[in-house]
Protein backbone atom coordinates (compact mmCIF):
# COMPACT_ATOMS: atom_id res chain seq x y z
CA UNK A 1 0.00 0.00 0.00
CA UNK A 2 1.44 3.20 -0.79
CA UNK A 3 1.42 5.66 2.29
CA UNK A 4 1.52 9.62 1.08
CA UNK A 5 2.02 10.40 4.61
CA UNK A 6 5.10 12.57 5.36
CA UNK A 7 7.77 11.88 8.18
CA UNK A 8 9.26 14.65 10.03
CA UNK A 9 12.36 14.32 8.48
CA UNK A 10 10.84 14.87 5.35
CA UNK A 11 9.30 17.45 6.45
CA UNK A 12 12.15 18.79 8.03
CA UNK A 13 13.76 19.25 4.51
CA UNK A 14 10.94 20.64 2.95
CA UNK A 15 10.94 23.43 5.80
CA UNK A 16 14.80 23.60 5.15
CA UNK A 17 14.28 24.12 1.32
CA UNK A 18 11.28 26.59 2.09
CA UNK A 19 13.86 28.61 4.52
CA UNK A 20 16.64 28.89 1.50
CA UNK A 21 13.75 29.72 -1.02
CA UNK A 22 12.41 32.57 0.73
CA UNK A 23 15.37 34.49 2.29
CA UNK A 24 17.92 33.54 -0.79
CA UNK A 25 15.94 33.36 -3.94
CA UNK A 26 12.63 35.73 -3.58
CA UNK A 27 13.99 38.68 -2.37
CA UNK A 28 16.71 38.27 -5.37
CA UNK A 29 15.16 36.68 -8.05
CA UNK A 30 13.82 39.67 -10.24
CA UNK A 31 16.99 41.66 -10.27
CA UNK A 32 18.75 38.16 -11.65
CA UNK A 33 16.25 37.05 -13.97
CA UNK A 34 16.33 40.46 -15.20
CA UNK A 35 20.36 40.48 -15.64
CA UNK A 36 20.28 37.02 -16.69
CA UNK A 37 22.51 35.63 -14.28
CA UNK A 38 22.91 33.07 -11.93
CA UNK A 39 22.52 34.48 -8.10
CA UNK A 40 26.18 34.12 -6.58
CA UNK A 41 24.34 33.80 -3.22
CA UNK A 42 22.26 30.61 -4.46
CA UNK A 43 24.99 27.70 -4.24
CA UNK A 44 26.85 28.97 -0.72
CA UNK A 45 23.30 29.27 1.02
CA UNK A 46 22.03 26.01 -0.54
CA UNK A 47 25.06 24.05 0.60
CA UNK A 48 25.59 25.62 4.32
CA UNK A 49 21.52 24.44 4.53
CA UNK A 50 22.61 20.80 3.73
CA UNK A 51 20.76 20.91 0.27
CA UNK A 52 23.16 19.69 -2.07
CA UNK A 53 23.81 16.50 -0.53
CA UNK A 54 20.60 15.49 1.84
CA UNK A 55 19.51 12.66 0.17
CA UNK A 56 22.81 11.02 -0.02
CA UNK A 57 23.92 8.94 2.90
CA UNK A 58 25.51 9.79 5.86
CA UNK A 59 29.17 7.49 4.56
CA UNK A 60 29.10 10.03 2.03
CA UNK A 61 29.01 13.34 3.19
CA UNK A 62 24.78 13.83 3.04
CA UNK A 63 22.26 13.48 5.50
CA UNK A 64 20.56 10.00 4.33
CA UNK A 65 17.15 11.57 3.12
CA UNK A 66 14.88 10.11 0.72
CA UNK A 67 13.55 10.21 -2.80
CA UNK A 68 10.06 11.76 -1.01
CA UNK A 69 12.07 14.56 0.59
CA UNK A 70 13.73 15.32 -2.83
CA UNK A 71 10.75 15.77 -3.76
CA UNK A 72 9.65 17.91 -1.37
CA UNK A 73 12.76 20.34 -1.22
CA UNK A 74 12.53 20.31 -5.30
CA UNK A 75 8.64 21.74 -5.67
CA UNK A 76 9.78 24.00 -2.79
CA UNK A 77 12.62 25.34 -4.73
CA UNK A 78 10.80 25.73 -8.07
CA UNK A 79 7.98 27.52 -6.21
CA UNK A 80 10.62 30.68 -5.71
CA UNK A 81 12.38 29.76 -9.06
CA UNK A 82 12.66 27.60 -11.61
CA UNK A 83 16.76 27.82 -11.84
CA UNK A 84 16.98 26.99 -7.97
CA UNK A 85 15.30 23.70 -8.20
CA UNK A 86 17.66 23.52 -11.24
CA UNK A 87 20.67 22.93 -8.72
CA UNK A 88 18.96 20.17 -7.31
CA UNK A 89 17.71 18.19 -10.67
CA UNK A 90 21.41 18.21 -12.17
CA UNK A 91 24.00 18.19 -8.99
CA UNK A 92 22.21 15.13 -6.77
CA UNK A 93 20.05 13.70 -9.66
CA UNK A 94 21.97 14.14 -12.57
CA UNK A 95 25.58 13.45 -10.60
CA UNK A 96 25.57 12.60 -7.41
CA UNK A 97 22.62 9.49 -7.51
CA UNK A 98 24.31 7.95 -10.81
CA UNK A 99 27.89 8.02 -9.14
CA UNK A 100 26.23 6.93 -5.63
CA UNK A 101 24.72 4.01 -7.16
CA UNK A 102 27.29 2.93 -10.20
CA UNK A 103 30.90 4.53 -9.17
CA UNK A 104 33.22 2.10 -7.33
CA UNK A 105 34.44 3.05 -4.00
CA UNK A 106 37.13 4.94 -4.93
CA UNK A 107 35.14 7.03 -7.13
CA UNK A 108 32.69 7.87 -4.51
CA UNK A 109 35.22 8.95 -2.20
CA UNK A 110 37.10 11.49 -4.49
CA UNK A 111 33.99 13.20 -5.98
CA UNK A 112 30.36 12.20 -3.99
CA UNK A 113 31.78 13.29 -0.93
CA UNK A 114 33.16 16.76 -1.71
CA UNK A 115 29.53 16.89 -3.84
CA UNK A 116 27.42 15.87 -1.26
CA UNK A 117 29.41 18.29 1.31
CA UNK A 118 28.45 20.96 -1.23
CA UNK A 119 32.07 21.74 -1.53
CA UNK A 120 31.89 21.34 -5.22
CA UNK A 121 29.72 21.72 -7.48
CA UNK A 122 28.90 19.02 -10.29
CA UNK A 123 26.51 18.66 -13.56
CA UNK A 124 25.52 16.15 -16.18
CA UNK A 125 26.69 16.66 -19.77
CA UNK A 126 24.72 14.42 -22.22
CA UNK A 127 22.61 16.64 -24.90
CA UNK A 128 25.14 17.89 -27.63
CA UNK A 129 24.42 20.46 -30.89
CA UNK A 130 22.93 17.93 -32.52
CA UNK A 131 22.12 14.84 -30.29
CA UNK A 132 18.76 15.73 -27.83
CA UNK A 133 16.16 13.18 -27.20
CA UNK A 134 17.99 11.20 -30.06
CA UNK A 135 20.92 10.21 -27.19
CA UNK A 136 22.95 7.66 -29.77
CA UNK A 137 23.06 10.70 -31.98
CA UNK A 138 25.67 12.02 -29.99
CA UNK A 139 29.29 12.64 -31.45
CA UNK A 140 31.61 13.38 -28.36
CA UNK A 141 34.16 9.91 -28.38
CA UNK A 142 36.49 8.75 -26.25
CA UNK A 143 39.77 6.87 -27.20
CA UNK A 144 41.40 4.12 -25.04
CA UNK A 145 45.55 5.23 -25.16
CA UNK A 146 47.30 3.00 -22.84
CA UNK A 147 45.88 3.92 -18.74
CA UNK A 148 44.05 7.20 -20.08
CA UNK A 149 41.51 7.83 -22.71
CA UNK A 150 41.23 10.86 -25.21
CA UNK A 151 37.73 12.86 -25.29
CA UNK A 152 36.63 14.78 -27.87
CA UNK A 153 33.31 16.67 -28.50
CA UNK A 154 31.04 19.39 -27.20
CA UNK A 155 27.72 19.29 -24.87
CA UNK A 156 25.14 21.82 -25.27
CA UNK A 157 22.75 23.08 -22.86
CA UNK A 158 24.50 21.86 -20.09
CA UNK A 159 23.27 23.15 -16.76
CA UNK A 160 25.38 24.84 -14.37
CA UNK A 161 28.21 24.41 -17.12
CA UNK A 162 29.89 27.14 -16.40
CA UNK A 163 30.21 26.86 -12.64
CA UNK A 164 30.43 23.11 -12.06
CA UNK A 165 33.94 21.07 -11.15
CA UNK A 166 33.06 18.06 -11.95
CA UNK A 167 30.64 16.39 -15.30
CA UNK A 168 29.64 13.30 -15.73
CA UNK A 169 30.50 12.55 -19.37
CA UNK A 170 28.84 10.29 -22.05
CA UNK A 171 30.92 9.64 -25.31
CA UNK A 172 31.07 6.50 -27.51
CA UNK A 173 34.12 4.31 -26.75
CA UNK A 174 33.45 1.35 -29.33
CA UNK A 175 33.51 3.29 -33.03
CA UNK A 176 32.04 0.31 -34.86
CA UNK A 177 28.99 0.38 -32.78
CA UNK A 178 28.81 4.14 -32.77
CA UNK A 179 28.48 3.99 -36.83
CA UNK A 180 26.29 1.11 -36.35
CA UNK A 181 24.17 3.05 -33.73
CA UNK A 182 24.95 0.70 -31.04
CA UNK A 183 24.21 2.12 -27.62
CA UNK A 184 25.70 -0.41 -25.86
CA UNK A 185 29.33 0.91 -27.00
CA UNK A 186 28.65 4.14 -25.21
CA UNK A 187 30.23 5.09 -21.79
CA UNK A 188 30.56 7.39 -18.94
CA UNK A 189 33.21 9.24 -17.42
CA UNK A 190 33.79 11.71 -15.12
CA UNK A 191 35.74 14.36 -15.95
CA UNK A 192 36.75 17.42 -14.19
CA UNK A 193 36.75 21.08 -15.65
CA UNK A 194 40.33 21.98 -14.79
CA UNK A 195 41.98 19.61 -16.45
CA UNK A 196 43.95 20.33 -19.89
CA UNK A 197 41.33 20.73 -22.79
CA UNK A 198 38.37 21.36 -21.28
CA UNK A 199 36.78 24.71 -21.73
CA UNK A 200 33.05 25.81 -20.92
CA UNK A 201 30.68 28.96 -21.33
CA UNK A 202 27.56 30.10 -20.93
CA UNK A 203 24.63 31.25 -22.73
CA UNK A 204 22.82 33.91 -22.87
CA UNK A 205 19.57 34.79 -24.87
CA UNK A 206 17.25 32.34 -22.68
CA UNK A 207 13.36 32.55 -22.91
CA UNK A 208 13.27 31.39 -19.31
CA UNK A 209 15.32 30.01 -16.58
CA UNK A 210 17.16 33.37 -16.89
CA UNK A 211 19.28 33.41 -13.25
CA UNK A 212 20.48 29.76 -13.93
CA UNK A 213 23.73 29.35 -15.84
CA UNK A 214 23.24 27.40 -18.94
CA UNK A 215 26.05 26.75 -21.12
CA UNK A 216 28.35 24.51 -22.59
CA UNK A 217 31.12 21.75 -22.18
CA UNK A 218 33.59 21.83 -25.03
CA UNK A 219 36.63 18.87 -25.01
CA UNK A 220 39.81 19.01 -27.00
CA UNK A 221 41.67 15.95 -26.48
CA UNK A 222 41.57 15.53 -22.79
CA UNK A 223 43.18 13.08 -21.33
CA UNK A 224 40.92 10.96 -19.01
CA UNK A 225 42.50 8.35 -16.42
CA UNK A 226 41.10 5.25 -17.34
CA UNK A 227 39.97 5.10 -13.46
CA UNK A 228 37.76 8.04 -14.42
CA UNK A 229 35.20 5.58 -16.05
CA UNK A 230 32.06 4.90 -14.79
CA UNK A 231 31.36 1.07 -13.85
CA UNK A 232 32.60 -0.28 -17.32
CA UNK A 233 32.75 0.11 -20.71
CA UNK A 234 29.50 0.02 -22.76
CA UNK A 235 27.58 0.83 -19.80
CA UNK A 236 26.96 5.13 -20.82
CA UNK A 237 23.63 4.23 -22.17
CA UNK A 238 22.25 2.64 -19.12
CA UNK A 239 23.46 5.07 -16.95
CA UNK A 240 22.40 7.53 -19.15
CA UNK A 241 18.80 6.34 -18.52
CA UNK A 242 19.43 5.87 -14.52
CA UNK A 243 20.04 9.63 -14.85
CA UNK A 244 17.13 11.05 -16.41
CA UNK A 245 14.68 8.83 -14.21
CA UNK A 246 16.29 10.91 -11.54
CA UNK A 247 16.25 13.91 -13.08
CA UNK A 248 12.79 13.62 -14.75
CA UNK A 249 11.09 13.21 -10.84
CA UNK A 250 12.81 16.31 -9.62
CA UNK A 251 11.31 17.91 -12.92
CA UNK A 252 8.00 16.47 -11.93
CA UNK A 253 8.33 17.66 -8.15
CA UNK A 254 9.53 20.87 -9.48
CA UNK A 255 6.75 21.63 -11.91
CA UNK A 256 4.07 21.14 -9.06
CA UNK A 257 6.11 24.32 -6.59
CA UNK A 258 5.74 26.23 -10.34
CA UNK A 259 1.64 25.13 -10.33
CA UNK A 260 1.17 25.89 -6.59
CA UNK A 261 3.08 29.27 -7.35
CA UNK A 262 0.65 30.30 -10.06
CA UNK A 263 -2.27 29.47 -8.21
CA UNK A 264 -1.35 31.35 -5.24
CA UNK A 265 -0.16 34.38 -6.98
CA UNK A 266 -3.71 34.44 -8.76
CA UNK A 267 -5.46 33.89 -5.61
CA UNK A 268 -3.62 37.00 -4.29
CA UNK A 269 -4.16 39.39 -7.43
CA UNK A 270 -7.82 38.25 -7.93
CA UNK A 271 -8.88 39.27 -4.25
CA UNK A 272 -6.96 42.92 -4.93
CA UNK A 273 -8.17 43.47 -8.68
CA UNK A 274 -11.51 45.05 -9.15
CA UNK A 275 -13.66 44.55 -12.92
CA UNK A 276 -17.16 45.66 -13.40
CA UNK A 277 -17.49 46.81 -9.98
CA UNK A 278 -16.11 43.63 -8.45
CA UNK A 279 -13.05 41.88 -6.76
CA UNK A 280 -11.81 39.77 -10.29
CA UNK A 281 -12.10 36.46 -7.76
CA UNK A 282 -16.31 36.93 -8.32
CA UNK A 283 -15.72 36.13 -12.21
CA UNK A 284 -16.37 32.36 -12.88
CA UNK A 285 -13.99 32.35 -15.60
CA UNK A 286 -11.55 33.27 -12.91
CA UNK A 287 -12.72 30.68 -10.73
CA UNK A 288 -12.14 27.92 -13.43
CA UNK A 289 -8.88 29.00 -14.16
CA UNK A 290 -7.67 29.24 -10.37
CA UNK A 291 -9.61 25.42 -10.22
CA UNK A 292 -7.82 24.07 -12.83
CA UNK A 293 -4.61 25.09 -11.56
CA UNK A 294 -5.77 23.32 -8.02
CA UNK A 295 -7.03 20.32 -9.79
CA UNK A 296 -3.49 20.15 -11.85
CA UNK A 297 -1.40 20.70 -8.51
CA UNK A 298 -3.10 17.72 -6.76
CA UNK A 299 -3.27 15.02 -8.88
CA UNK A 300 0.51 15.82 -10.28
CA UNK A 301 1.93 15.64 -6.45
CA UNK A 302 0.13 11.98 -6.43
CA UNK A 303 1.92 10.68 -9.74
CA UNK A 304 5.59 12.44 -8.49
CA UNK A 305 4.90 10.46 -4.68
CA UNK A 306 4.02 7.57 -6.67
CA UNK A 307 7.24 7.41 -8.58
CA UNK A 308 8.76 8.43 -5.17
CA UNK A 309 7.29 5.88 -2.97
CA UNK A 310 8.84 3.22 -5.81
CA UNK A 311 12.08 4.56 -6.07
CA UNK A 312 12.32 4.23 -2.40
CA UNK A 313 10.99 0.82 -2.59
CA UNK A 314 13.81 0.21 -4.91
CA UNK A 315 11.45 -0.50 -7.55
CA UNK A 316 11.66 0.45 -11.07
CA UNK A 317 10.26 3.83 -11.53
CA UNK A 318 10.79 4.83 -15.33
CA UNK A 319 7.11 4.64 -16.26
CA UNK A 320 5.89 6.38 -12.93
CA UNK A 321 8.49 8.62 -13.66
CA UNK A 322 7.72 9.43 -17.05
CA UNK A 323 4.15 9.81 -16.69
CA UNK A 324 4.95 11.94 -14.05
CA UNK A 325 7.32 14.52 -15.41
CA UNK A 326 5.08 14.59 -18.69
CA UNK A 327 1.59 15.48 -16.55
CA UNK A 328 3.03 17.78 -14.39
CA UNK A 329 4.83 20.07 -17.28
CA UNK A 330 1.93 20.19 -19.00
CA UNK A 331 -0.12 20.97 -16.57
CA UNK A 332 2.89 23.76 -15.15
CA UNK A 333 2.75 25.27 -18.26
CA UNK A 334 -0.98 25.47 -18.62
CA UNK A 335 -1.21 26.79 -15.11
CA UNK A 336 1.38 29.57 -16.49
CA UNK A 337 -0.74 30.58 -19.55
CA UNK A 338 -3.77 31.12 -17.65
CA UNK A 339 -1.86 32.83 -14.43
CA UNK A 340 -0.90 35.88 -16.69
CA UNK A 341 -4.30 35.66 -18.00
CA UNK A 342 -5.38 35.97 -14.80
CA UNK A 343 -3.14 39.03 -14.44
CA UNK A 344 -4.00 40.55 -17.98
CA UNK A 345 -1.97 43.44 -19.40
CA UNK A 346 0.07 42.87 -15.73
CA UNK A 347 0.75 39.68 -16.74
CA UNK A 348 2.71 40.87 -19.78
CA UNK A 349 5.06 42.79 -17.33
CA UNK A 350 7.47 41.44 -15.16
CA UNK A 351 6.14 43.66 -12.29
CA UNK A 352 3.97 40.50 -11.40
CA UNK A 353 5.90 36.91 -10.68
CA UNK A 354 3.34 35.43 -13.43
CA UNK A 355 5.11 37.34 -16.57
CA UNK A 356 8.72 34.70 -15.17
CA UNK A 357 6.39 31.61 -14.50
CA UNK A 358 5.47 31.53 -17.54
CA UNK A 359 8.81 31.43 -19.50
CA UNK A 360 10.17 29.52 -17.22
CA UNK A 361 7.70 26.69 -17.75
CA UNK A 362 7.77 26.17 -21.33
CA UNK A 363 11.63 24.62 -20.86
CA UNK A 364 10.39 21.63 -18.49
CA UNK A 365 8.39 20.56 -21.59
CA UNK A 366 11.97 20.27 -23.34
CA UNK A 367 14.25 19.00 -21.39
CA UNK A 368 14.36 15.50 -19.59
CA UNK A 369 13.00 14.47 -22.54
CA UNK A 370 10.38 16.10 -24.32
CA UNK A 371 6.55 15.91 -23.87
CA UNK A 372 6.43 14.04 -27.52
CA UNK A 373 9.08 11.32 -25.93
CA UNK A 374 7.03 10.76 -22.84
CA UNK A 375 3.61 10.43 -24.76
CA UNK A 376 5.37 7.99 -27.35
CA UNK A 377 6.51 6.09 -23.92
CA UNK A 378 3.60 6.24 -22.07
CA UNK A 379 1.54 4.80 -25.52
CA UNK A 380 4.14 1.97 -26.01
CA UNK A 381 4.00 0.66 -21.95
CA UNK A 382 -0.08 0.39 -22.65
CA UNK A 383 0.25 -1.34 -25.90
CA UNK A 384 2.93 -3.99 -25.18
CA UNK A 385 5.87 -1.90 -27.22
CA UNK A 386 8.05 -1.12 -24.23
CA UNK A 387 8.40 -2.95 -20.60
CA UNK A 388 10.65 -2.05 -18.13
CA UNK A 389 13.28 -4.59 -17.30
CA UNK A 390 14.08 -6.49 -13.84
CA UNK A 391 16.57 -4.88 -11.62
CA UNK A 392 19.91 -5.55 -13.04
CA UNK A 393 21.45 -5.81 -9.21
CA UNK A 394 20.79 -5.00 -5.97
CA UNK A 395 21.43 -1.09 -5.08
CA UNK A 396 23.40 0.06 -1.83
CA UNK A 397 21.34 2.76 -0.99
CA UNK A 398 18.08 4.00 -1.26
CA UNK A 399 18.19 4.97 -5.23
CA UNK A 400 16.44 3.05 -7.70
CA UNK A 401 17.41 0.39 -9.79
CA UNK A 402 20.05 0.87 -12.81
CA UNK A 403 17.67 2.34 -16.09
CA UNK A 404 17.74 -0.55 -19.05
CA UNK A 405 15.98 0.65 -22.08
CA UNK A 406 13.82 -2.32 -23.73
Amino acid sequence: MIDFSLTDDQLAVRDMAREVAQKVVMPNIVEYDRKQEPMPQLLPAMAEANLLGFCIPEQYGGLGMDYISLGLASEEMEYADTAARVVLSVHIGLFSLPVLTWANEEQKQKYLVPAAKGEKIATFGLTEPAAGSDVVGLQTTAVKEGDHYVLNGEKMWISLAAVADYFLIFAWTDLEKKKNRDHSGISAFIVESGWDGVSTGSLHGKLGVRAGNTGFISMQDVKVPAENLVYKEGAGFKIAMFCLDQGRYTVAAGSCGLIKACRDACVKYSKERKTFTVNIEQHQLVKQMIANMEAGYEYSTYLWMKAGWLKNQGKRSTRATSLAKWISCREAEAAAANAVQVHGAYGFSDEYPVERFYRNSKGASIYEGTREIHTLMQADYVLGFRRDKELERDLPVVSQSPSEES
